[in-house]
């Protein structure tokens, strides 16, 4: 049985049919309301899922979700890994992943406001991949065997920080708080007919910015699986942000700014809705 993990007050729920369960009290105590507990146990959830009654806690409107991975250990990001992203970054295809950090103290909910923290603020829809299982050195073959589920992301990032130095800040300019939204939940695999292949978008104050399909990255998910995992030993509750396609602010010279309001939506993941305030 598919599920859908989330947060509502910093406890575990699991999302069904618009109703939102408590994750601690619908498992009987097995799961706790931690939901990086949840995610080290998530062969686990399928079962809850399968119980889950007619009777949910409360509705989907009439919460507010959270971060559903609040604490991961670590959180990488890949850089040109679209074609068409690279194509208007004028830069050439990279032999191997581009990978950077992005502090997990930038994460903030579906819902959560993106705070301006400089005039060059980008927007970058990413399907964001959530590690399940201890996994070191893992092979292609065997590594979505190593993914708990997928979510939505924003890669936001502040350009001018971003190349205030050669080589440039990745990790400074995409970390500033809140410059890191996901959500809406972490989705179980089994919920997609083709994991690989799932389609994404960004909408900035209502105007198409992205679109495009994940089976266009450049390095897909078990390529970046058995990259990271033969350079350090992946936890659960890691995330890989796996890059975004062509449409960024930054090739137009078009940026973020207070007021403006930021929809990504990711195939069978659902839709995030974040909006930019001051400082």
């Amino acid at each position: 049985m598919p599920f859908q993990l989330a947060s509502v007050d910093d406890r575990a729920v699991l999302i069904a049919n618009d109703g939102v369960y408590d994750l601690e009290r619908h498992s009987d105590g097995r799961f706790t309301s931690d939901p990086m507990q949840a995610l080290a146990n998530h062969a686990g959830l399928h079962d809850v899922a399968k119980g889950l009654g007619s009777q949910p806690d409360s509705l989907l409107s009439d919460v507010s979700l959270g971060v559903c991975v609040p604490r991961p250990q670590k959180v990488f990001g890949i850089g040109l890994n679209y074609k068409s992203h690279i194509e208007e970054s004028g830069m050439e295809p990279p032999k191997s992943p581009v990978v950077f950090t992005k502090f997990p103290s930038c994460l903030t909910g579906p819902e959560g406001d993106i705070v301006i923290f400089g005039p060059t603020t980008d927007w970058e829809v990413e399907l964001v991949v959530v590690i399940g299982t201890r996994a070191r050195d893992i092979p292609a073959a065997d590594a979505w065997g190593a993914v708990a589920g997928l979510t939505c992301g924003q890669d936001v990032s502040e350009r001018t920080t971003q190349f205030a130095a050669k080589p440039p800040h990745f990790d400074l300019a995409k970390s500033f708080d809140s410059y890191g939204p996901i959500g809406p939940a972490v989705v179980s695999l089994d919920s997609f007919a083709n994991s690989a292949d799932l389609a994404l978008s960004c909408d900035v104050n209502g105007e198409r910015k992205q679109e495009a399909r994940t089976s266009d990255l450049l390095f897909d998910v078990p390529a970046l699986i058995t990259y990271l995992s033969g350079i350090c030993t992946l936890q659960p509750g890691d995330m890989i942000f796996t890059g975004t396609p062509s449409g960024v602010g930054a090739t137009s010279g078009t940026f973020l700014k207070p007021g403006d309001e930021v929809v990504s939506t990711i195939e069978g993941i659902g839709t995030m809705t974040n909006r930019c305030v001051e400082r």
